[in-house]
């Protein structure tokens, strides 16, 4: 028998589960990805809709001051859908303001739209649900740029569109958070989400590119071309998403059960009382960060419940009930401030490249995917130091304290060139994006899968809402700030972003703490509930 060629026994040396989670692992990542796609145009397209006129302003001034004959010449006529400084309402001098305010009201709907997303995802299949937000978001992406052919200059219209394509948004994070969890398990969930969460860069670089190219000649078309795409995506998840590897007779790696005894409908796990002498041999979670007062661990001498994965389901948790898992609350109003900076370089870095290296706004967009390039390594950094260490909080809290003075440094040698510009860029990527990447995505699911919750996967879509929710409150005040703030000065939006970074840090502080008294403890890693 003639032995088989080296690409063959590459593909079936891999489980047909392997493949599976392979295959939800790239899903996942085009369709959140496109998501983000679809959030950058707004920020290129700034530049175009409000132009910088003070060369048309001076140049009109010397014609007038010409002779008759001079001034007689015919000049060039402007497009009828656009005014010599941009496009109304956003060619008049508060354009800084009514900019941050198209970024408030997509933010803002998102945030409040995401504490409901959550609730609503327990309780619908999410390729149902995922669909349906992927399809409405691409409509209403795709809305926004009509309103460059269709002439349309009501401030209105833009407003209302960025608010329903904030609201429908919010469908995707916690679906596929959820999904991704589901197939994949604690053991290296830093590292996998941490390559995984650079769909958000990616996602922002491929937004810029596909906006950029067609920002200076039709800027209808970079709404447009992102918003079909996002809807294509959609229908690819409505044929191909698979929510649970159960569904498709794969081991699941989210629980492990060691000695398990099946029983009808439900899974018993017994767990032995631990001695005093034995503590050393408990894991870190027994130790230390799960304290029942604080001071001593509780012991696990009770008997936990989960349900099958063939029985009944458990309830889905209340609002209240998620938010008393222990570290939820923390890193939710840690992640307010972390978006906030970030989301506030999401949209509004380009102007400020345009501002301050003089570039237009195509070049200006291509700079700033530099950002997000930055952004992929302090993701995976952060993922792959969390996983090492056992330490979410601690690795969070380290690159939040380097982040601020490097966001100083940023502000006052981006100034200097084009060089330092983009080397800067790099580095503040990777130190503001890393917290946030690691808090949406690995302390996410430690904190969705809680022991606390006996087992139920249903908390994690809720608990995954209310922090990515919490954080774009901050995301939705950040570029509000930034608008209100930038006439006078960007200095004194860099003051504010580093401001932001600190408060940051000190909502880690308790965390942090634990973390570095229990060597070990991690995230998420909590003594269950007694049941009697």
């Amino acid at each position: 028998m003639a032995r088989l060629p080296a690409g063959i026994r590459f593909i079936i040396s891999f489980s047909r589960d392997q493949w599976y989670r392979t295959f939800i692992f790239i899903l996942t990542f085009l369709l959140y990805a496109s998501f983000h796609l679809s959030r950058k145009p707004i920020s290129i397209v700034k530049g175009e809709l409000h132009k910088y006129c003070a060369a048309e302003n001076e140049a009109e001034v010397r014609v007038n001051s010409q002779s008759q004959k001079a001034s007689a010449l015919p000049s060039p006529q402007l497009p009828d859908n656009a005014t010599d400084c941009g496009w109304a309402p956003f060619d008049q001098d508060n354009y800084q303001q009514l900019l941050g305010a198209l970024d408030y009201s997509f933010l803002c709907a998102y945030a409040i739209g995401m504490y409901l997303s959550g609730i609503i995802g327990e309780r619908l299949p999410i390729r149902y649900y995922l669909t349906f937000g992927m399809l409405a978001s691409g409509i209403f992406t795709a809305l926004f740029g009509l309103g460059y052919f269709y002439n349309i200059h009501s401030f209105g219209f833009y407003v209302v569109t960025q608010v329903i394509n904030g609201l429908v948004q919010t469908t995707g994070w916690p679906s596929v958070v959820t999904c991704l969890s589901n197939w994949f398990g604690k053991g290296r969930r830093g590292l996998i989400m941490g390559v995984w969460n650079s769909h958000t860069s990616v996602g922002n670089i491929l937004g810029s590119l596909i906006a950029g190219y067609w920002v200076s000649t039709c800027w209808g078309l970079s709404f447009i071309v992102p918003g079909a795409i996002v809807a294509a995506m959609g229908i690819v998840c409505f044929l191909f998403l698979i929510e649970h590897p159960k569904d498709i007779a794969c081991s699941s790696t989210l629980v492990a059960h060691p000695k398990s005894y099946e029983n009808g409908v439900h899974r018993f796990r017994l767990q032995k009382q631990a001695l005093p002498d034995e503590k050393k041999l408990l894991d870190p979670e027994t130790q230390c960060l799960l304290l029942s007062d604080g001071k001593y661990a509780v012991h696990q001498n009770h008997v936990i419940t989960l349900p099958a994965e063939g029985g009944g389901s458990m309830a889905a948790i209340s609002f209240t009930g998620a938010l008393k898992i222990p570290g939820v609350v923390e890193f939710s109003l840690c992640l307010l401030f972390a978006k906030l900076v970030s989301y506030t370089f999401l949209f509004w870095l380009p102007l400020y490249i345009t501002s301050v290296d003089h570039l237009d706004a195509k070049e200006a967009g291509e700079l700033s995917t530099l950002f997000d390039v930055g952004g992929i390594f302090g993701g995976i950094l952060a993922g792959v130091i969390s996983d090492r260490l056992g330490k979410r909080a601690s690795t969070c809290g380290l690159m939040l304290l380097l982040a601020a003075p490097t966001l100083y440094i940023f502000s006052t040698i981006s100034k200097m060139g084009l060089e330092a510009t983009i080397a800067m860029l790099l580095l503040c990527g990777a130190l503001v994006s890393g917290p946030y990447a690691l808090i949406t995505t690995a302390v996410s699911a430690d904190l969705g899968t809680h022991k606390s919750l006996k087992g139920s996967s249903h908390a994690l879509a809720t608990v995954t809402a209310i922090i990515d929710g919490t954080g774009s409150v901050g995301a939705a005040l950040g570029p509000l700030l930034a608008g209100l703030i930038s006439p006078s000065g960007w200095n004194n939006v860099f003051y504010m972003l580093m401001f932001a970074d600190a408060c940051a840090l000190l909502f880690l502080i308790r965390l942090i703490h634990k973390e570095l008294s229990c060597p070990g403890s991690a995230a998420g890693d909590q003594v269950p509930f007694k049941e009697h």
